[in-house]
């Protein structure tokens, strides 16, 4: 059985109707005669939802005890022994209640799938994994529940379900997404126009970008070079001049005026290596570019106007931006140049834009290299003034005498400028051919092939060993000039490859990406196995013809080690690119182990703050746990004891003792179940606006009467928190501030707004903290200085910064003027002018 396809209704936000489009979908495939059922999906008192349920197969959902609730997840054994054809899973991106069978509920999706189940699920766009930063700056509400992007750009089929920030709010103001007492607030603050339109363009590109990866596919595979103009794609050719930066600009202004306009700017170097650009001012240009929010490529191609024009139709680009030419009037006498041959190449359906600088007509300023390897032309030309050039000579010289000397010298004149023009073999033989010329027409005896005079015999050997030195000298400069422009190319590429690994770009993606671009190659991956006899297996590859299973199959394999290699499939290179291409491997395999080391250090890391929370935990529990209830063991022993008659002031006195005891176990295990939920990211604060005089007094219960101070000004703005954390947040606050200061000294606890903000600070006249401390006394099990080991485990202010954060809200320790610590706990104001607090958004609210 083959794997499932997975198709995703994907939305800008909860309400606009993904669920219902799904729940469309399965009863159009019912009618269809599909076999379709719900494993999942959460209606949430939507009546237009809760209709479409109806006639539709419902797998019974697993109960779960948590906390002391009742939670439902998805039966995924039952839906496994069910097997439909199809299942309906909403909310892709939930996260499972502890216990489950997975984490998170894409992975029991990915069980469905692999059990060849086909699956329709939704997902909003602000649960993407890559999406969280922006639309956290959006919002203001940071995504807890997310799923990885790759898995949504697997999915067979994503069908965007799309609507207006307008019909939304009406739709939110009607009662068809939240209950009523939500309305006024989501609407204040999450469903705000700017905040859905912003979120609505978001899904939008994401998945153009999606629909143009299908079309690029699609290209490749039914191998489409015409250019299809679906989204302006420029492309900029650079050349490392100064100009290259005003090109960047220009071609980053004509993408502003067409919707998901892209830029990728395009450096070509030549493997003759004619030409040779600062590496400073690529990277300069490289950095203007991604700036500028486009691409940097760079590709090596002996003739850089194909090159250029196959990169643009390979990329599906449908503008070129190139620079005026820098040549002087006289040097276009060598060829028309790149643009103009760009130009006339371009064909109909890629447009050439030639920009001017500043750098026009002021000379290449670039050096150029005259005795690279030879071209064909140049050869063709050498032939030509090496064979047909003697003849025309000899045709001349018949009309006029002028000596035997002058007739060799100009005969060698044309073997020199064969050599300079063909190289040694056109040289050759014009030596051969004009000494034949001489030897006939202009020693006597004339029109013979023999030489009376031995003067004249001298001469002509002379004449054959200089052009053959000259055309020697001149065809082995040309070789060393090849070597060297090759060795300077590979060192450019190198300096690249290097160049990348500073800049952090130590992705294995990356690395095999670049391997393709630089040598033109289809695909790359790099395949490993663990012995001589097992398969090889793909440690990652970029390409769409990555198939490729075994380095034989492959057009070009570097081996790596004893058990990787790099397979490129395109084209087969020559043996003069393998040692930079073994630069890459190498690079390559030692970005995997680093990736791989990192990963280890991670889970090293994790399983080290794990064991030592642990022993930290054993730690109190052997002491700070058994002193109360030792104390508490005691009391209550001397109680029941028949030996003693206990007054009332000695009973009432135990009793107390009792119950201080418990209190004390009750805050230290509180303490300690709420670290544990902050570590495993478990604590979901339900954000509301309250006035802060209705929640810290209840804060102030654990402490004696008369050692705190209240001023809460009643023109306070309201704050956007959860009242039984801020509640839990104070209270740890002051019993550590009561804790620590002198007796007879209350603590102050004030409060006052600044800007958009609501500041409560705690302030003691304690013995205060060193500056290098104050971040260390909010880790778990952390105690000042030589507090008691009755003092409690160090759990207090850890927990209170936890919940803190987990409001939106900061919590530092600052010194208090003449002595002591003031915690400052700093929350998000309401209805302030600087702008309001957002209330977050229900992560599990999807339609």
């Amino acid at each position: 059985m083959g794997r499932g396809k997975l198709r995703i209704y994907l939305g800008a936000a909860p309400g606009v109707g993904k669920t219902y489009a799904m729940l469309s979908e399965a009863h159009r495939r019912i009618e269809r005669g599909t076999d379709c059922v719900v494993a999942f999906v959460e209606h949430h008192d939507r009546p237009r939802t809760e209709v479409m349920l109806h006639g539709l197969e419902q797998i019974p959902r697993k109960e779960l005890n948590h906390r002391g609730a009742v939670f439902t997840e998805m039966d995924v054994d039952a839906v496994l022994d069910r097997a439909p054809a199809v299942a309906l899973v909403d909310e892709l991106a939930h996260t499972n209640i502890p216990g489950s069978r997975n984490t998170k509920r894409w992975q029991d999706v990915e069980e469905l799938l692999a059990a060849g189940i086909d699956v329709v699920s939704t997902v909003n766009i602000q649960h993407l994994e890559s999406l969280g930063d922006v639309v956290e700056s959006i919002t203001g509400v940071r995504q807890r529940e997310t799923v990885p992007d790759e898995v949504v750009r697997r999915a067979d089929q994503i069908e965007l379900v799309d609507m207006s920030p307008q019909a939304l709010r009406r739709r939110m103001a009607h009662g068809n997404i939240y209950k009523s007492d939500k309305v006024d607030a989501a609407l204040s603050n999450y469903f705000r126009p700017g905040n859905l339109t912003a979120l609505r363009e978001l899904a939008l590109l994401w998945v153009a970008d999606r629909v143009d990866e299908y079309l690029n596919e699609y290209r490749r595979r039914h191998r489409v070079s015409t250019i299809w103009g679906s989204r302006e794609r420029i492309v900029v050719g650079l050349t490392g001049g100064p100009e290259g930066r005003t090109l960047i600009r220009r071609a980053a202004r004509l993408a502003e005026k067409g919707a998901g306009g892209e830029v990728l700017a395009v450096y070509i170097s030549r493997s003759d290596g004619l030409t040779s650009a600062s590496p400073k001012e690529l990277a300069v240009q490289r950095t203007l570019a991604e700036d500028l929010g486009g691409t940097f490529h760079h590709v090596v191609g002996d003739d850089i106007p194909a090159a250029l024009l196959d990169f643009a139709r390979g990329v599906n680009a449908t503008q070129i931006v190139l620079g005026s030419s820098r040549r002087k009037a006289w040097q276009y006498v060598f060829g028309p140049g790149v643009g103009a041959t760009v130009a006339r190449e371009s064909g109909p359906d890629l447009d050439v834009h030639i920009v001017t600088h500043e750098e026009v007509a002021k000379g290449r300023g670039l050096p150029v290299t005259r005795g690279a390897r030879l071209g064909r032309t140049r050869i063709i030309a050498g032939w030509l003034v090496g064979i047909v050039g003697p003849a025309v000579l000899a045709v001349l010289l018949n009309t006029v005498d002028l000596g035997l000397a002058n007739d060799m010298l100009l005969f060698l004149t044309l073997t020199v400028a064969a050599a300079l023009l063909g190289g040694l073999f056109p040289a050759l033989a014009s030596a051969a051919f004009g000494s034949l010329l001489l030897n006939y027409f202009y020693t006597p005896p004339l029109h013979r092939l023999t030489i009376a005079d031995p003067k004249n015999i001298v001469a002509i050997v002379i004449f054959v060993g200089v052009a053959v030195s000259v055309a020697s000298v001149v065809d082995l400069a040309a070789r060393r000039t090849h070597q060297a422009a090759r060795l300077r190319a590979e060192s450019e590429i190198l300096s690249f490859l290097a160049g990348s690994v500073l800049r952090g770009e130590t992705g294995l993606q990356e690395i095999l990406e670049r391997v393709r671009e630089t040598f033109g190659m289809e695909s790359a991956a790099l395949l490993e196995r663990t012995s001589e006899v097992d398969p090889w297996t793909c440690a990652g590859s970029v390409g769409p013809g990555t198939a490729v299973v075994r380095p034989e199959d492959a057009d070009v394999d570097v081996p790596v080690g004893d058990h990787m290699a790099l397979a490129l499939s395109g084209r087969v290179l020559p043996a003069s690119d393998r040692r930079v291409l073994a630069a890459f491997a190498a690079q390559a395999a030692v970005v995997l182990d680093r990736q791989r080391l990192q990963q280890e250090a991670e889970q090293a890391r994790a399983l080290a703050e794990g064991n030592r929370i642990r022993t930290a935990l054993l730690a109190a529990v052997s002491h700070d746990l058994r002193t109360p209830l030792a104390g508490i063991k005691a009391s209550v022993t001397s109680l029941r004891s028949d030996d003693v008659e206990w007054s009332e002031e000695d009973r009432a006195e135990l009793l107390a003792a009792i119950e201080e005891g418990a209190d004390r176990l009750d805050h230290l295990v509180g303490n300690l179940l709420d670290m544990s939920r902050l570590q495993t990211g478990t604590v979901t604060p339900l954000i509301r606006s309250i006035d802060l005089d209705e929640v810290v007094p209840m804060a102030l219960g654990g402490v004696p009467e008369d050692s705190v101070e209240l001023d809460i000004p009643e023109s306070l703005p309201m704050v956007a928190v959860d009242a039984g954390l801020l509640e839990r947040t104070v209270a740890n606050l002051v019993e550590n501030a009561v804790k620590y200061s002198p007796l007879g000294t209350p603590v102050l606890v004030a409060a006052s707004a600044l800007a958009d903000r609501v500041e409560v600070r705690v302030v003691d006249r304690g013995p205060g903290v060193p500056d290098e401390a104050k971040d260390r006394i909010f880790a778990p099990f952390q105690r000042y200085g030589d507090a008691p080991r009755g003092a409690g485990v160090g759990l207090g202010l850890a927990v209170a910064r936890g919940f803190a954060e987990a409001m939106g809200g900061t919590l530092n320790a600052e010194d208090t003027p003449g002595g002591g610590l003031t915690m400052v706990l700093s929350l998000r104001g309401v209805g302030s002018p600087q702008g309001p607090a957002r209330v977050a958004e229900p992560e599990r609210q999807t339609t």
